[in-house]
């Protein structure tokens, strides 16, 4: 139970990246989780990795073309920098809701979450009462896969950072990202989202992303029953247009390892065709 309260805990702030509403004119990419940043400038190129964040143990697995180019970096940008321990301690509050489910949410909305609560952990609603409702969401979700040893990709690159004693970054906080959490979705839409979560749509996306298949897995991710559109722009594009306003900057000084959740690389908003708008030469690295 710890294990699945610490894991649920170290991915609420990752879990949301992938789970907004699919944008009808995205472009398909080519099968490949690296991508590499050239051009417009550049010295040495910079590279862009789509993450899963969470995975079990079995399925883990990072490529030696990824390999080379975190090697190659300077640099590892993140979401958010979890090396950092105010983030973590940030994380932690907030993971913690403002005020008890019992009194956030009507009794429908309890019936429903203890429902769905039980069904997928075993638990009741009394015992997440003091966490957020986006906390429970992620707790719900890791248990979706399936294990005990979940690993976190975020956290991996993170070990490797240290390693080899680089930089490490994020491109925004925790508390600039659960603010925009809070913007995006209402309590029933986050609930609509739990029911939503099973098994089954896990072990697909695992497959997806175990073949790099992008788009297939920005498709099943972004499915338009699980969002909205406000939520789309929300989560999505405006974050990304954010981001993509600071890694100029980044990628001008060095070659920098960015790490982001991959529903957040495909969509006429993604990360790679914002880059290319911007004067980038944008190529996936097959092998």
């Amino acid at each position: 139970m710890k294990n699945l309260f610490t894991s649920a805990i170290a991915a609420v702030a990752l879990f949301f990246n992938g789970t907004a509403q699919a944008q009808l004119k995205s472009p398909k990419l080519e099968n490949s989780l690296l991508w590499e940043v050239s051009g417009n400038g550049l010295s040495k190129p910079s590279y862009l990795y789509g993450t899963i964040h969470t995975i079990c143990a079995k399925d883990y697995f990072m490529s030696e073309k990824t390999k080379k180019a975190f090697e190659a970096s300077n640099e590892l940008v993140l979401e958010i920098d979890f090396a950092d321990p105010k983030e973590m301690a940030d994380m932690q509050q907030l993971a913690m809701g403002k005020e008890p489910l019992s009194k956030k949410l009507s009794s429908e909305q309890l019936s429903k979450l203890d429902v769905i609560l039980q069904k997928a952990t075993g638990m009741n609603v009394k015992q997440v009462d003091a966490f957020s409702l986006a906390t429970v969401m992620s707790l719900i979700s890791v248990k979706t896969f399936g294990c005990d040893d979940i690993r976190l990709y975020e956290m991996e690159f993170i070990e490797k950072a240290k390693k080899r004693n680089i930089e490490i970054g994020g491109l925004e906080t925790v508390k600039s990202q659960m603010k925009i959490l809070e913007n995006a979705y209402t309590d029933d839409e986050l609930l609509q989202m739990l029911e939503g979560l099973s098994a089954s749509l896990t072990a697909e996306s695992v497959a997806l992303y175990k073949n790099e298949n992008i788009s297939g897995l920005y498709d099943v991710t972004t499915d338009e029953k699980m969002s909205s559109e406000k939520t789309n722009k929300v989560i999505l594009d405006e974050r990304n247009i954010n981001w993509v306003k600071n890694m100029p900057g980044l990628m001008k000084k060095e070659s920098v390892f960015f790490a982001v959740g991959s529903a957040h690389l495909g969509g006429d908003y993604g990360v790679i065709n914002l880059l290319r708008k911007a004067g980038y030469k944008v190529k996936p690295i097959l092998n």
